[in-house]
């Protein structure tokens, strides 16, 4: 079982980040998933949109995630991950920098019946989000 759950999770990063499939969110985020992340929980596909997903592609349009390592037990699949973009558009709700970032994270995930249903998230995001607000001078 393991092997189909990495394969679910490595869709996830490829189409949702990589492909900008937003549908896909909807094929594989539980309506009822709980993702608890540096930010704070979110609840299903829709509040994921709006609280991370379409800000973080307004912000970085050229955002590319890299799956750097994946360790998987039964439904749990742990992801090691960076992400990289140039921070050109304002969805952070300051205005662009035009700066180059690296964000690197792990997220563990619990799959269920092929899709994601629970999720842990820690990563540098927030750091890197405040760095670019004080150089916009938000």
């Amino acid at each position: 079982m393991s092997h189909e759950n990495v394969a679910v999770v490595r869709r996830w990063f490829e189409e949702v980040w990589n492909h900008r499939r937003a549908e896909t969110i909807d094929e594989l985020v539980d309506p009822d998933s709980v993702c608890q992340t540096d930010e704070g929980p979110m609840t299903g596909p829709g509040e994921f949109r709006a609280r991370q997903y379409d800000p973080f592609l307004a912000a970085f349009p050229d955002l590319r995630v890299e799956v750097e390592a994946v360790v998987a037990d039964g439904d749990q699949v742990v992801v090691r991950w960076s992400a990289s973009g140039r921070h050109t558009g304002a969805g952070l709700g300051f205005r662009p920098t035009g700066e180059a970032v690296t964000f690197r994270g792990i997220s563990w995930i619990h799959v269920r019946g092929g899709r994601l249903r629970e999720g842990w998230q820690y990563s540098d995001i927030p750091a890197v989000v405040r760095g670019l607000a004080a150089r916009a001078g938000a």
